[in-house]
């Protein structure tokens, strides 16, 4: 009886998800020609592809999410960065959030992750193997807050060459971490430090990092973001980042006004003039 009231709850819910919002209905990709639709945070996805539950090297963490797909280009890259991971023998790489089957906003979660482009990876390489349906998995926090500095009882150097390996690739636009983890990487000496520009300091990002590829080629509806400024991102800019040179007050944010998505995003949404949709 209670496992029934429960299974009850959570189909109410996700029932309730999806009325609230539209684009976690969509259960299925749109097979058309694959298309990212507009910009990493306000757009949508055409042609999905899923990334299969297991592959070499990887695995994927919190399937029932239906959060597993993305761009074709994004699957080739998880794919062969995965490949990668394995031949250094780095462990098992854990890959999270995608996109939903069609992209567009989250309820909650993400900002970004909307167009197929990005995908979050976990940094423990320690796991064995996980219940890829399991849905309440957490990662592992890589990074002592309060000092500001790397946790070396679980941080390695396997952590920092899996963030290389995926920086070094040309598809990527940025990679995400937390500030203190781009610190670390900043003071290990690297035979070449140009991909270091491509790793961004965020909040949040302290027990996984964020991937995100460039617009792909012929991609007319994508809206690429502005390059990462010169250089290795390591002095001034990093330093500004640092619990010190943080203001003493919180910055008190206005509430973004919600953006309009693309009209191809919003043809696909309501389903009614799909052929809109073929390039």
């Amino acid at each position: 009886m209670i496992r029934n009231l429960t299974l009850l709850a959570i189909l109410i819910s996700s029932a309730a998800c999806a009325a609230s919002n539209p684009w976690e209905k969509f259960q299925s990709p749109l097979e058309l020609t694959p298309e990212p639709v507009g910009s990493y945070a306000n757009g949508c996805l055409i042609g999905a592809e899923a990334l299969p539950a297991h592959g070499k090297g990887y695995q994927v963490v919190r399937l029932k999410r239906h959060r597993n797909h993305g761009h074709p280009k994004l699957v080739e890259f998880l794919e062969d960065l995965g490949t990668k991971v394995k031949k250094e023998n780095l462990g098992l790489m854990l890959v999270a959030d995608m996109a939903m089957p069609r992209g567009g906003p989250f309820t909650k979660g993400h900002r970004s992750h909307q167009t197929g482009l990005d995908a979050d990876i976990w940094l423990p390489l320690d796991y064995k193997n996980v219940n890829s349906n399991k849905g309440d998995l957490e990662s592992v926090s890589m990074v002592d807050i309060k000092a500001f500095v790397v946790d070396k009882r679980v941080w390695t150097d396997k952590q920092a060459q899996m963030i290389r390996f995926a920086a070094d690739d040309k598809r990527i636009a940025r990679i995400f971490v937390y500030p203190a983890i781009k610190k670390s990487l900043c003071e290990k000496k690297w035979r070449s430090r140009k991909w270091l520009n491509k790793v961004r300091p965020w909040w949040g990002h302290d027990s996984h990092f964020h991937v995100r590829l460039k617009c792909p080629a012929g991609a007319v509806e994508c809206k690429p973001q502005s390059p990462p400024p010169a250089g290795d991102g390591c002095g001034t800019e990093l330093a500004s980042w640092y619990p010190e040179n943080q203001p003493d007050k919180p910055v008190v944010k206005k509430p973004r006004p919600k953006p309009v998505l693309p009209a191809t995003c919003q043809a696909l949404l309501k389903e009614t003039d799909l052929s809109a949709l073929k390039h």
